[in-house]
C-alpha cells in the first residue's frame, strides 16, 4: 500500500489525482513488473499469466491514449518509468 501512495504521489498531475492515465500507467507497471518476477518462479501459473497479459495490453492502450493527446506528458511518462530506450 505504501509503494501505491508514493506511485500516485510522485505521477499525479494536482493534489487530489489518483485517476489519470499518468497515474494508471504508473501503477500497472508496478503491478507487471512485480508479476513477472512472480511468472519466473512458478513458470505453471497460466492464470496469472493470462492477468499480466490482460495490464500489459491496458496500459499500452493508455500509452497510446497519452501519445495522441499530449506527447510531452507521454515522454515525461515512459522517461520517469523507463520503458522506452
Amino acid at each position: 500500500m505504501e509503494v501505491k501512495g508514493k506511485m500516485i504521489e510522485k505521477f499525479q498531475l494536482h493534489a487530489k489525482d489518483t485517476g489519470s492515465a499518468d497515474v494508471q500507467i504508473a501503477l500497472l507497471t508496478e503491478r507487471i513488473n512485480s508479476l513477472t518476477e512472480h511468472l519466473q518462479k512458478n513458470n505453471k501459473d497460466h492464470s496469472s499469466r493470462r492477468g499480466l497479459l490482460m495490464m500489459v495490453s491496458q496500459r499500452r492502450r493508455l500509452l497510446d491514449y497519452l501519445h495522441t493527446t499530449d506527447v510531452s506528458r507521454y515522454q515525461a511518462v515512459t522517461k520517469k518509468l523507463k520503458l522506452r530506450k
